[in-house]
């Protein structure tokens, strides 16, 4: 399995809308992926605008079939005025 942890830094005066389109982007990656098997919006209890996305995928190829959906490229789009800088990637391997 493959572990992702994305830190995302949000307008602050932006969140609820980034909220938005983050709930229905999760709904979509849930209905839609059975590779995906956690995607979860965290928001940071004490950085204002700190949010990290936790994921986690059956194999290479169900992350690369998330990040290749129409959906995920429609919300990026959507997202991308929200934030306050560029995502924080981290790839990580499941210890099994």
């Amino acid at each position: 399995m493959i572990g992702v942890v994305a830190t995302l830094k949000v307008q602050v005066e932006k969140a609820a809308e980034f909220e938005a389109v983050f709930t229905d982007l999760a709904k979509q990656v849930r209905a839609n992926e059975p590779g995906n098997v956690f995607y979860q919006l965290t928001k940071s209890r004490t950085e204002p605008g700190t949010y990290k996305v936790l994921e986690l995928y059956a194999d290479a190829d169900a992350l690369k079939h998330h990040g290749g959906t129409d959906y995920f490229k429609a919300a990026g789009a959507k997202m991308g005025p929200c934030l306050a800088g560029r995502p924080e990637i981290e790839y990580l391997d499941a210890v099994e």
